[in-house]
């Protein structure tokens, strides 16, 4: 075999070669110096925390880094995306390489149709006809497993779930038969079973398909069972790379223990408890041990034009100190739950008792004196900050509207408040764009902290935060929670986060609660099927090899 023979063999086996990538942005480097290969029919995982370059790694392979200084090489399909013209990337994306955004909801057009943007996808890389394009669009939405199809293809996307939005995303990748599917954080903020049906879909397509797959996720355990090859990032550069069976499960790099450390395990028991009901710092004096704090009898919520309740005959109980996680599939009522707790919804009907005293049927007069009580923190801590106003008046503003103090007695509150939860208090003139998403949850948890609460409502507080970030805010909730005192509700769909926080769980399906307990007992000894369910779901650090 000649040597121009050998290089070609070797050309075709390898779909991708990116050799000394650096991206820069002005004066920052996203992407240092970056080199790996990934075969044809291969599957590699990125992984690492936000802001160690992953996404920028993706967007990089399809030439869709705008405004950066890139340098380097990056041959995909033989192709030197580098220094390719547009028409070359044209050519590229589409029929060669595909890319699945994170945001599905972001990422499709609201006002077009679900089935009319892929059908655009395909006609623009195939030169097909109308009628072509929107048969293909349909056929390409029944492999990925959407209903209906055809009838589905006309539904624009805010009426499509989480999941099925995520599926249409990977049906537009699809539509061209790309040799490369580049998914960026396909599953974030997904609950835990259509988390699996998509990790489940993409193995299937890349059996059926022959494709290559990148799959960049800050979640390892999602990375272990679903790659052969994982490579860590740090800063931009790779930290460690091989076999998915010998970096999960013996890492030589301190890093790469450390991120492994960081993720939460579903068998791994709460290793700190708050004092019992009546012993917590924060508990009022007339509390006894036997007086729930909050008690919830019979709460519905139902929507106009909705066709079941959103909330449906909820009955819980939560004590001073004591801590309850509320898991649940998406559209369970969870969110629902949480808002009617702290009254920013009206509840239909039903009893919601705080401290011996009736919130379902207070007015805004009788609420008022009471919301210093009650705490919200919100899930997208960067929607829920005014991007006009900076952190420090964040945080002021429920002390200014119940303490009214002033001046530099009003600064020194917040510096305390932004020192409690790990911030530094010179940060109070920052904006929230400047801050991390680990650092504006914390944030949103100094701003709900401000009017000293006794009830703490999270709202998906860790979701689309990376491991290392989660186990921070996760620590810090618990300090907080024995410091003070608090009740805490936390409410999310990663059930292994949620039982390193709570001392009960409570199961929502379909607006109702199927199955509470001790934590230990309903994670280990599950009643329900639907709860034996969401827990076969959960993901784990075992890689399949």
């Amino acid at each position: 075999m000649t040597q121009l023979q050998d290089e070609h063999r070797t050309e075709q086996q390898e779909l991708l070669r990116v050799q000394d990538l650096t991206v820069r942005y002005g004066a920052t480097t996203a992407v240092d110096g970056l080199s790996f290969t990934l075969g044809a029919g291969r599957s590699l995982g990125l992984v690492g925390e936000s802001g160690s370059g992953k996404s920028t790694v993706a967007a990089a392979l399809l030439g869709l880094l705008g405004g950066a200084r890139v340098s380097g090489s990056i041959r995909l399909a033989g192709t030197e995306v580098t220094t390719a013209g547009e028409a070359e990337l044209r050519a590229l994306r589409g029929p060669k390489a595909a890319m699945v955004f994170q945001d599905a909801l972001s990422a499709l057009d609201p006002f077009w149709t679900v089935g009319d943007q892929i059908a655009e996808v395909y006609r623009l890389h195939t030169g097909a006809g109308r009628r072509a394009a929107r048969e293909r669009a349909v056929r390409v939405l029944d492999q990925v497993g959407i209903p209906d199809a055809a009838r589905r293809a006309r539904a624009h996307p805010h009426e499509f779930s989480g999941g099925m939005r995520q599926r249409a995303l990977i049906a537009m990748a699809l539509a061209c038969a790309p040799d490369l599917l580049i998914a960026d954080e396909p599953t974030t903020a997904l609950d835990v079973t259509v988390q699996a049906q998509i990790l489940a879909l993409l193995a299937e397509l890349r059996a059926a398909h022959g494709m290559a797959m990148l799959l960049v996720s800050h979640d390892l355990s999602v990375v272990a069972g679903a790659t052969e090859e994982v490579l860590v990032l740090n800063g931009g550069r790779a930290v460690e790379h091989g076999p998915v069976g010998q970096v999960i499960g013996a890492p030589r790099e301190p890093y790469t223990r450390a991120l492994l450390a960081a993720v939460p395990r579903i068998d791994q028991r709460r290793t700190e408890a708050v004092p019992p009901a009546g012993e917590a710092s924060g508990a009022a004096s007339g509390e006894s041990a036997g007086e729930p704090l909050l008690r919830v009898s019979g709460l519905r919520k139902e929507f106009r034009g909705a066709r079941l309740p959103a909330v449906d005959g909820v009955d819980l109980e939560l004590r001073a100190g004591e801590s309850l996680g509320v898991v649940g599939e998406s559209g369970s009522g969870k969110t629902t739950l949480g808002r009617l707790l702290v009254r920013l919804l009206e509840p239909t009907a039903g009893r919601i008792e705080f401290a011996g005293r009736d919130l379902a049927r207070a007015g805004a007069r009788e609420l008022r004196p009471l919301r210093r009580d009650l705490q919200m923190v919100f899930q997208d801590p960067l929607s829920s900050l005014n991007p006009r106003r900076t952190i420090g008046d964040a945080v002021a503003e429920p002390l200014r509207l119940l303490d009214r103090p002033t001046g530099g007695e009003l600064r020194r509150a917040v510096g305390e408040l932004l020192e409690r939860v790990g911030l530094d208090p010179d940060w109070q003139g920052r904006y929230p764009h400047e801050l991390s998403g680990g650092q504006r949850q914390r944030v949103g948890i100094a701003r709900a902290l401000a009017p000293r609460p006794r009830l703490l409502v999270c709202d998906e507080p860790v979701a689309s935060l990376d491991v290392s970030t989660q186990a921070q805010v996760v620590r810090l909730l618990g300090e907080l929670q024995r410091e003070l005192g608090l009740s805490l509700l936390f409410i999310a769909h990663d059930l292994a986060v949620v039982r390193q926080v709570s001392d009960r769980i409570a199961v929502m399906h379909r607006g109702r609660i199927v199955e509470q307990g001790p934590a230990d007992q309903v994670y280990e000894s599950p009643r329900h099927e639907y709860t034996r369910g969401l827990l076969a779901a959960v993901p784990t650090l075992v890689p399949v090899l």
